[in-house]
């Protein structure tokens, strides 16, 4: 009699820690009910239009699905998210959603994360990590095409030209997944023309007052660039401010690209201050929200998963403008 009453207890005990160790779903194998859901989401921070644009659509796609959303601001600060993982590991969410600050220095709490049975979604940015089961799926645009489609725009407009043009280059948040690939991307497209030179490439951290203070200086030291590329809307707009405030005209003395297609950064295609914007859709939202519950239903999802964007033109911006979301 002992020991069937043993095996029982010893049965009931394996059932239990079974029922524990499921990651998201429920202990009947199920899925969760959205409201029994609850996902910790770590933020970059408020750096852009763009970032704001995509926090708030997060906030709004979790609240309207009756998910429960943990959010913290990491304000640029990678110790700041590390710091909210572990909270989160700690308090046992079902889902960790994370913007990454930079690529790497993630695997000793991504595989924190993994050992407690927490799935890891990578929003817009992505890790540099060789071990691609410490997350389950990575939603975001493609930064490399991004980079492509701005030099693409580049060559095509200068496509009868045969005089040197002269690019600077304002980068994004130093070693974030954008900054690197943006780059990437439009260095292989003006690579094929010797006519197209990076005089120069700085950091403006994704901010429209970096972007201003870098191209002051780039101005002192460069007069005659004729291009700049700037990784994303909020640089470009402080570079406008700069050129404006050195008695040139942007858009025509200087031509400016930037990424994102921010409301302000359309207003300045639409007014001929920028000539080209590449789109990087801030819209996650949803999506994450359908990643979420598939992966707390135990169902599998696509490892990369990318967005939908397109270009804009000065005439295609005045056209979308009216119903722009962002």
């Amino acid at each position: 009699m002992k020991k069937i009453i043993g095996l029982a207890a010893a049965g009931a005990l394996l059932l239990g820690l079974a029922g524990c160790a499921g990651g998201g779903g429920s202990s009947e194998g199920g899925a969760k009910d959205p409201g029994d859901i609850i996902v910790g989401f770590s933020q970059v921070g408020a750096e852009s239009g763009w970032r704001t644009a995509n926090t708030k659509d997060i906030q709004s796609a979790f609240k309207d699905a009756g998910i429960e959303l943990k959010f913290s601001d990491a304000q640029q600060k990678q110790e700041n998210q590390i710091k909210a993982i572990r909270s989160y590991i700690q308090q046992g969410v079902d889902v960790i959603a994370f913007s990454p600050v930079v690529e790497s220095g993630w695997d000793s709490v991504l595989k924190e994360a993994k050992d407690a049975g927490i799935p890891v979604v990578l929003t817009d940015r992505a890790v540099d990590s060789a071990d691609e089961s410490l997350y389950v799926s990575f939603l975001g645009s493609d930064f490399v095409e991004e980079g492509k489609k701005a030099g693409e725009w580049l060559t095509e407009e200068y496509k009868d030209s045969s005089d040197p043009v002269k690019i600077y280059q304002l980068e994004g948040t130093t070693g974030a997944a954008p900054a690197i690939d943006r780059a990437e991307g439009f260095a292989d497209v003006i690579k094929a023309d010797d006519k197209f030179e990076i005089v120069g490439s700085q950091t403006g951290d994704f901010t429209r007052a970096g972007g201003k203070q870098v191209t002051e200086a780039m101005l002192k030291s460069n007069p005659d660039v004729d291009v700049i590329y700037a990784h994303n809307d909020d640089m470009g707009l402080g570079a406008i401010e700069a050129i404006e405030a050195a008695g040139l005209k942007p858009g025509v003395d200087i031509k400016i690209i930037t990424v994102d297609a921010v409301k302000d950064g359309m207003q300045a295609l639409a007014d001929g201050k920028i000539n080209y914007i590449v789109e990087c859709s801030p819209l996650l939202g949803s999506q994450l929200v359908d990643i979420v519950k598939s992966v707390v239903a135990g169902d599998d999802v696509e490892k990369r998963i990318i967005t939908e964007e397109t270009t804009f033109t000065q005439e295609e911006a005045v056209e979308a403008l009216p119903d722009r979301k962002y």
